[in-house]
């Protein structure tokens, strides 16, 4: 790859990327693996791990080949921040290698795998501090710019393209992150998950927090993304609309239509319906011209991305 398209990879909307599906509940559902508190980074370290890693994104970058598109190479690290490692038992010192490696691993498969067709964006993914499904933790922007700032600084001296944050709960903390990110000089996508009636977590409208912000970080965001909600739950609100959903670059739906409380509550991994699934993302096509970013989120595996692929480019 030349220097004109290492620097093209971060998704301007100019070319359709895919992302994976649901990594943890792939591995913990249908590879047999076991994450504590749903991180995936502990993976990285044993062969086995490596291994079924390096597999799982491939199989995803084959769909984006046979489709035309770019991928997005979110890394194993949603989990990997300092307050979910010392859970774990790991040192900041210690997850800030884990990060290193991470990226590392997605730069070696981005090595082998590129191609000027299919071009590999790689994301130093990061998630809240709380828990996804019940925020019991409420970071002023301030208070998250400091705690994501060490997840973010190791990203960005590792040479990722952009940071991706997946799974936000409330517009605060999304404002810390893009201050994180806008220090050291990397970009940075922001996704939101959503509850049954299409709310933040927190209670907040999404339009309402991505224009908050917008507003606190003069739209230095590259995009925004809702993840973690199946389509159903906020089909009404892309409907509704509003001039901030020209900041909606994309989507990592739920497999499932059940609520976070009822997933949280399950013995079992919901896979739905995947070509039901890339049925429902069909319907968002005319509502998000400016989409550049389609994949999954829980129960989702490779089937439901390219089905998503397959309705969205018919």
């Amino acid at each position: 790859m030349d220097a004109e398209t290492a620097s093209s990879r971060v998704p301007d909307g100019t070319q359709l990327y895919l992302a994976d599906g649901g990594l943890e509940t792939t591995m913990i559902g249908e590879r047999g693996f076991e994450l504590p508190e749903f991180a995936s980074f502990v993976m990285l370290g044993d062969d086995d791990g490596r291994d079924a890693l390096r597999a799982y994104y491939r199989e995803y970058i084959e769909i984006a080949r046979a489709g035309g598109t770019g991928f997005i190479f979110d890394t194993p690290t949603w989990r990997a921040s300092t307050g979910w490692g010392e859970k774990l038992g790991y040192t900041p010192a210690a997850i800030a290698d884990v990060n290193r490696d991470a990226v590392e691993l997605a730069l070696e498969i981005r090595a082998a795998e590129e191609s000027q067709e299919t071009q590999i964006a790689v994301c130093g993914a990061i998630g809240p501090q709380g828990d996804a499904y019940h925020p019991d933790t409420i970071l002023s922007a301030t208070e998250a710019e400091d705690y994501h700032s060490h997840q973010v600084r190791t990203f960005a001296a590792s040479g990722v393209d952009l940071v991706s944050a997946l799974t936000l709960t409330y517009a605060d903390e999304a404002i810390g992150i893009v201050a994180a990110a806008g220090a050291e000089g990397v970009p940075v996508s922001i996704s939101f998950t959503l509850e049954t009636d299409g709310r933040l977590p927190s209670g907040e409208e999404l339009g309402e927090a991505i224009e908050k912000v917008d507003a606190a970080t003069g739209g230095a965001a590259a995009y925004f993304m809702v993840n973690c909600a199946h389509p159903t739950h906020f089909l009404g609100v892309l409907e509704t609309g509003g001039p901030w959903m020209e900041r909606l670059g994309g989507i990592r739906a739920n497999a499932s239509r059940r609520s976070h409380a009822e997933l949280d509550e399950m013995d079992e991994i919901d896979s739905g319906d995947p070509e039901e699934l890339g049925t429902e993302y069909r319907a968002f096509k005319d509502l998000l011209p400016t989409a550049r970013v389609l994949g999954g989120c829980c129960g989702t595996d490779s089937r439901h991305v390219a089905s998503v692929c397959r309705h969205w480019q018919s």
